[in-house]
């Protein structure tokens, strides 16, 4: 799939090897704007996602993350200056919609801007480091050669020829200076036996030394450039990053859901938390108002989840649900829920909670291949998918954590 249908993408980054400036700048803008519009996902999403996309960014530049802060940035002033009046429902924004975010435009791009001069400046500054970097490697390199070059000849001539100070005399009569033959008795000369030995090779004349003729210019050492876009630190399994779920979340929902559970009816709840550190944290579980059957469920009054979600800051990060007669899996009809989470977010999670099996999964679409699948098929209700290659895999970058607390809202009151 087209990596610019993800909002949040975090999975291609720029190529940062560039370490001209303005060239690094340059690849941070066009990977902001590499975003798409899905036309089959409803506008009204678009704008919901748009203002997690904000919370995401400030976050971000809170933290001094400020490319990752960048890229969010641009990608919600593209999306909403420029692509999704292409979508073909566009007409259906309500005017409310519209004008809420055309003020959220009006805060963002003041915002990107500056964060764009300050990029710039501290891109200055890291080239200015990388040349005198590679300066002083230049310097130290040719040190190096020189050292080597004067140890080589000093290996070459350990023995010299020693000859006395020979005086000589004048003609008397004449300027004509007479020396003394030149005895040959000091001189010494290579070991006759060394001579003979098998497979003697005569060592080079110190003039047959070969000494490069310019200095060649350095190659551009990759392992220094400035910092990449995303630090490896922050990524885990197939570049995702982590998203840290309260180990209490499930027994929470389950215990909810139990009075659908004896039912044999679905029960189904939003993921919601905040962006940390790189990492991505549930701390809320929303429960919206809902209708359900043996085999699916369906949200209602999405306002009321989007309005709390307003007042709380809080990002969409997934779902989760039940299956009370079955397994832990993603049906077509999940599949086809989910897709719309995870083109949202690359990293949105799908736990399907089994009480009759005792089984609990945690999902993602594969990144690689069934999202893309999914996006593009056009059935709907309850329809056969191929099984290889796998459509959906288990979600590796699912963290749990025992102590964290996460509150439970039940909008179902």
């Amino acid at each position: 799939m087209d990596q610019g249908k993800y909002l949040y993408d975090k999975q291609s980054s720029p190529d940062m090897g560039i370490t001209d400036p303005n060239g690094r700048l340059k690849m941070l803008s066009d990977f902001g704007n590499s975003i798409d519009i899905d036309s089959n996902i409803p506008p009204r999403r678009y704008y919901r996602s748009g203002m997690e996309m904000v919370r995401m960014a400030n976050v971000y530049l809170e933290e001094g993350s400020l490319e990752n802060a960048y890229i969010l940035y641009m990608k919600f002033m593209t999306l909403f200056i420029e692509k999704i009046r292409h979508h073909p429902d566009f007409a259906t924004v309500s005017v409310t919609d519209r004008a809420i975010n055309a003020q959220k435009l009006r805060e963002v791009l003041p915002k990107a801007e500056k964060l764009k001069t300050r990029l710039l400046e501290q891109y200055e500054q890291e080239y200015n480091r990388y040349l005198e970097e590679q300066k002083q490697r230049e310097l130290e390199r040719q040190k190096r050669e020189a050292e080597e070059i004067k140890q080589h000849e000093g290996r070459e001539f350990p023995h010299r020829v020693k000859l006395p100070a020979q005086k000589g005399h004048t003609i008397p009569g004449t300027s004509v200076v007479v020396m003394p033959p030149v005895s040959t008795d000091d001189v010494i000369y290579p070991d006759t036996l060394e001579l003979e030995k098998p497979g003697y090779t005569p060592k080079p004349d110190s003039l047959s030394i070969s000494v490069p003729r310019t200095v060649p210019l350095p190659n551009v050492d990759r392992s220094t450039k400035p910092a990449s876009l995303l630090s490896p630190s922050i990524h885990s399994k197939v570049g995702l990053r982590d998203v840290i779920v309260p180990s209490r979340l499930m027994g929470k929902f389950m215990n909810l859901a139990q009075r659908n559970t004896s039912q044999n009816i679905e029960t189904c709840g939003i993921l919601a938390g905040t962006l940390n550190r790189g990492r991505l944290i549930v701390t809320h579980l929303l429960v919206p108002k809902q209708n359900g059957t043996a085999d699916s469920c369906t949200t209602q009054n999405e306002e009321e989840i989007f309005d709390y979600q307003d007042q709380h800051d809080l990002i969409t990060l997934g779902w989760i649900h039940t299956h009370p007669s079955q397994t832990a899996f993603l049906s077509s009809v999940d599949l086809h829920t989910h897709c719309s989470y995870q083109l949202m977010m690359p990293e949105a999670l799908a736990i399907v909670c089994a009480p009759r099996y005792e089984e609990t999964g945690f999902f993602i679409l594969t990144p690689h291949y069934g999202l893309d699948f999914i996006a593009k098929c056009r059935q709907t209700g309850f329809h056969p998918h191929p099984t290889e290659p796998p459509l959906y895999m288990k979600a590796e970058h699912s963290k749990l954590d025992n102590a964290a607390y996460v509150e439970v809202v039940d909008l179902r009151r």
